[in-house]
C-alpha cells in the first residue's frame, strides 16, 4: 500500500488592501470608496451647550460680531466622497489651519510636485471661504510652469458668486486677459447666468458693456438671456437698447426675442409700441400663438390696462388665432374686477355659443361682477344657470350673492341663502354672516340679529371673537360708531361682551370726539369686573389725557408696565406730551427714552427730542441746526421739543441760551408770543425745581437735614 502523501503546508497569502471600484488614470488612480479612501471625520462628543441669556438691547454691542467672526461652514465629508486623493491632501490642509491660510497652509501644499489646473477647479467646486479660494487660486498661479486654464477660472467664478462676492467675479475677465488667457464668449455667460439668476439687472448690463469692450459680440442666445433679465427686474429702457445693438449686428430674431420684448412692453403700459413689435414679428413669419397671446393679455390684466387686453384681443383675431379656455378666463376675469363686467358677460355668451367648457370660477368672477355692478338679477340668474350646468355653488359665490342682497336691504333672502350654504355643509364663516349682521343693525332688528348669533354658536362660530371683527368693521366709518354704540348696549344685556369690544368701541368714541362717553366705557368695563388689556389702557391714557386728567393717565400707563406690556405708540405720545404741558418735564423725558427703547419705530418728535437733548451740550447754534433739519422733514417743533429744549439747556447751559432759541422760533414765526411766555415761564419754574434739588441734595449730603427738621422746617417733606 503506497504511503500517504503529507500534504504541504498552505502559503500565506499576500496581504492586500481592498481599495474598491477605482478608475486608474496616467499618473493616480481616482477612488470611489474604499477601507481608507471612505474616511470620515469622528466628532468627539459634545457637551450641551449652557441655554443662552436673554437678549438685552442695553447691553448689545453693534462691534461684537466685527470683532468675533463667526467661522467659516466646515465642508461635511460626503461633499469630497468623489475627489481625487490630491485634491482630498489640500481639503484637509486647509481644515488643518482652520479655513485660514498662513505659512502652514504653504507648507502643506509645497509638499506637492505638481498642481494642474484641472485640481485647481476641483478643489475651488467644494470651497465655500471666498478668501481662502481667492488665496489659493493665486497660489496656484505663481506655481512654476503652471498655467490657469478655462475650467479653473470658471470655477474661481462659480465659487465667488455662490458666497456673495459676485463683484469680485466680475473683474475676472480682466484677470484673465492680463495673464494671457483673453475670456471668451463662455466666460461671460457664465457671469449674466448668474446674475440673471439672482435678479441683479443692473449686473447683467454690466458685465454686457464689459463684453463689448473686450469685442466679443454675443450670440441669439445670449442676446436673449440679457434681455429677458433686464425686463424681469424692470429695466426696459435697458433692455431695448440691448436689442439695438441686436438689431445692428445683424442678428435674426427668434420668437423667444420678440416675446421678451412684447412681455416687457406691456408690463410697461406700451401698447402702441408692443404692437409695432408684434408687426415686426409678423414681417419675420414669427406670428405668436394662443399661448403666447394668453400671456400678452395675463401680463396687461394685471397692470390694470383693460385697453391694451382688448386690442390685443383684437389682434389675435386678426392673426386668425382661436382662443382657447385659458384665454377665454384671463380676459373675462380681468374684464369682470376692473368693472367692464357687461364686456366680459359678452365674452362669456361667446364662450357658450362655441360650447367651451365654462368652469366655475368664470361663473364665481362674472356673479361677483354683477354684485358690484348693482345688477342683482342678472347675478341670481347666473346663479341659476351655474346649478343647470351641473354645478354646486361654493361660498366664493355665496357670499358676494348675501353681502348685494343686504346691500339693497333684502335681508329675508339673503337669510335663506346663508340656510343653503348651511345645508349643503359649506362652513359658512365670519364673511358670509358679516353682512347680514350689518343689515339687521341698521335696520334696528336686534331679534333677528340675537337669533343669528344663536345659529353662529350652534354652527360653532366663536360668537365673541367675530363680534370684535364686526364692531372692528362697523366702526371704520365715524358716522356708524353711534350705532354701534347702540348695538353693543342692546347686546351687554343678552351676556355678549368682551374686553377687546370695549376697547375697540373706546378708541372709535375717542376719533369722533366723545372721550367723556369713552371713559364711561371705561369705567364700565371695570365695573364689570373685565380686565382690561394693555390696548384697552392705552386707549384711556389717550382719552384722560385729552380730558387733562394726567394723573389716572399715569396710573393706566403703570398697569400696562405692571402687566409686563407695552404702551402703544399714541399712548405715549399723548401722555408725554400731557406731561410737557403740566411742567413734568423730567417725567416726559423719561417716557421718551422708554418709547425709543421698547418699539421698534417711535415717533419722530421723540427721536428729535432726544437729538435736541444731546445738542444742547453744544449750545444754542447747534440745537438750531437740529431745528432747522426737523423743518426740513416737515416737523414743526411742539410741546416735546420746547420741554426737550428747557431740560437740555437748564442741564448743560443756561436759560439765556435757551431763550435763544425760542426768541429765534418766534423770529421765525413758528411759535406765537403767547407760547413765548409759557415756555419762558416753564423755564424759570424748571430751573428754580432744579436748584431747588441741588440744594436739598447738598443738606442730605452734609447731613443737615436733623438740624431743619429741629427748627420745625418742612423743607425736606417734599
Amino acid at each position: 500500500m503506497p504511503p500517504k502523501s503529507v500534504p504541504l503546508p498552505a502559503k500565506p497569502s499576500k496581504p492586500y488592501l481592498f481599495y474598491g471600484h477605482r478608475k486608474p488614470s496616467q499618473n493616480r488612480p481616482v477612488v470611489y470608496g474604499g477601507l481608507f479612501s471612505n474616511r470620515q471625520v469622528l466628532k468627539p462628543p459634545q457637551s450641551p451647550l449652557p441655554p443662552s441669556p436673554p437678549f438685552d438691547l442695553r447691553k448689545w454691542d453693534p462691534h461684537h460680531l466685527s470683532q468675533n467672526p463667526s467661522p467659516p461652514p466646515i465642508p461635511t465629508p460626503h461633499q469630497h466622497s468623489k475627489l481625487s486623493p490630491i485634491a482630498r491632501f489640500i481639503i484637509d490642509a486647509f481644515r488643518k489651519s482652520q479655513y485660514t491660510w498662513g505659512p502652514s497652509v504653504v507648507f502643506e501644499l509645497n509638499k506637492l510636485r505638481r498642481v494642474t489646473a484641472s485640481l485647481v477647479a476641483e478643489v475651488l467646486k467644494v470651497q465655500d471661504d471666498p478668501i481662502l479660494a481667492s488665496k489659493f487660486f493665486h497660489w496656484a498661479g505663481k506655481q512654476k510652469g503652471f498655467k490657469h486654464n478655462f475650467a479653473s477660472y470658471n470655477a474661481l467664478a462659480y465659487c465667488l458668486n455662490r458666497n456673495g462676492r459676485f463683484r469680485v467675479a466680475d473683474q475676472l475677465p480682466e484677470l484673465m486677459d492680463s495673464q494671457g488667457k483673453p475670456p471668451t464668449e463662455k466666460q461671460f455667460e457664465i457671469l449674466i447666468r448668474m446674475h440673471a439668476d439672482k435678479n441683479r439687472g443692473q449686473r447683467v448690463y454690466y458685465v454686457y458693456q464689459k463684453m463689448k469692450n473686450f469685442g466679443i459680440k454675443p450670440r441669439v442666445f445670449l442676446y436673449n438671456r440679457i434681455m429677458d433679465a433686464l425686463v424681469k427686474t424692470g429695466y426696459l429702457d435697458l433692455a431695448l437698447s440691448v436689442y439695438e445693438d441686436f438689431r445692428g449686428d445683424g442678428l435674426a430674431e427668434e420668437s423667444i426675442t420678440f416675446m421678451i420684448l412684447i412681455k416687457g412692453l406691456c408690463k410697461a403700459g406700451k401698447v402702441d409700441e408692443m404692437l409695432e413689435v408684434l408687426g415686426r414679428m409678423r414681417e419675420m413669419f414669427c406670428k405668436p400663438d394662443v399661448f403666447a397671446y394668453t400671456a400678452m393679455i395675463k401680463i396687461l390684466v394685471s397692470k390694470g390696462n383693460l385697453d391694451g387686453c382688448l386690442r390685443v384681443w383684437e389682434e389675435m383675431r386678426r392673426d386668425g388665432v382661436e382662443p382657447d379656455v385659458m384665454a377665454y378666463v384671463t380676459l373675462v376675469a380681468g374684464l369682470c374686477k376692473g368693472g367692464r363686467v357687461q364686456r366680459g358677460y359678452e365674452l362669456f355668451k361667446e364662450m357658450k355659443t362655441k360650447g367651451i367648457l365654462i368652469e366655475r370660477v368664470t361663473y364665481g368672477v362674472l356673479i361677483e361682477g354683477f354684485v358690484k355692478d348693482g345688477k342683482l338679477g342678472s347675478a341670481c340668474g347666473l346663479l341659476k344657470d351655474l346649478i343647470d350646468s351641473g354645478y354646486r355653488a361654493d361660498l366664493g359665490i355665496y357670499n358676494p350673492l348675501i353681502e348685494g342682497m343686504c346691500d339693497v336691504k333684502l335681508i329675508d333672502r339673503a337669510y335663506k341663502l346663508f340656510q343653503v350654504t348651511v345645508q349643503e355643509g359649506l362652513e359658512p364663516g365670519f364673511a358670509t354672516v358679516k353682512p347680514m349682521l350689518l343689515a339687521f343693525a341698521e335696520m334696528r332688528r336686534m331679534s333677528d340679529f340675537c337669533k343669528l348669533l344663536e345659529q353662529m354658536q350652534k354652527l360653532g362660530f366663536s360668537v365673541n371673537d367675530d363680534l370684535s371683527k364686526f364692531f372692528s368693521f362697523v366702526v371704520e366709518k365715524g358716522e356708524r360708531t353711534i350705532m354701534a354704540v347702540r348695538v353693543f348696549n342692546e347686546l351687554k344685556v343678552k351676556g355678549y361682551g368682551s374686553v377687546r369690544i370695549y376697547s375697540i368701541l373706546m378708541g372709535a368714541l375717542h376719533k369722533t370726539g366723545k372721550v367723556k362717553q369713552a371713559l364711561s366705557l371705561f369705567q364700565e368695563m371695570k365695573d364689570l369686573n373685565f380686565e382690561p388689556d394693555s390696548s384697552t389702557y392705552s386707549n384711556a391714557i389717550i382719552c384722560y389725557v385729552e380730558d387733562e386728567n394726567i394723573k389716572d393717565a399715569c396710573i393706566c400707563h403703570n398697569k400696562i408696565i405692571e402687566m409686563s406690556c407695552v404702551p402703544s405708540i399714541d399712548a405715549y405720545y399723548s401722555l408725554t406730551n400731557g406731561l410737557c404741558k403740566i411742567g413734568e418735564i423730567d417725567a416726559a423725558m423719561m417716557l421718551v427714552r422708554d418709547c425709543l427703547g421698547n418699539v421698534t419705530n417711535g415717533p419722530m418728535e421723540f427721536k428729535y427730542a432726544l437729538t435736541v437733548l444731546h445738542a444742547c451740550k453744544s449750545g444754542a447754534e447747534k440745537v438750531m441746526e437740529v431745528l432747522n433739519e426737523m423743518m426740513q422733514e416737515g416737523l414743526p417743533p411742539d410741546n416735546i421739543i420746547c420741554s426737550a429744549i428747557i431740560s437740555g439747556m437748564c442741564k448743560y447751559r443756561t436759560i439765556e441760551e435757551a431763550r435763544k432759541v425760542f426768541a429765534n422760533l418766534r423770529t421765525r414765526k413758528l411759535l406765537t408770543e403767547a407760547n413765548i411766555i409759557i415756555y419762558d415761564e416753564l423755564l424759570i419754574e424748571y430751573m428754580e425745581k432744579k436748584a431747588a434739588d441741588l440744594v436739598l441734595s447738598g443738606l442730605k449730603f452734609f447731613g443737615l437735614e436733623s438740624k431743619l427738621k429741629a427748627k420745625g422746617s418742612t423743607l425736606l417733606s417734599r
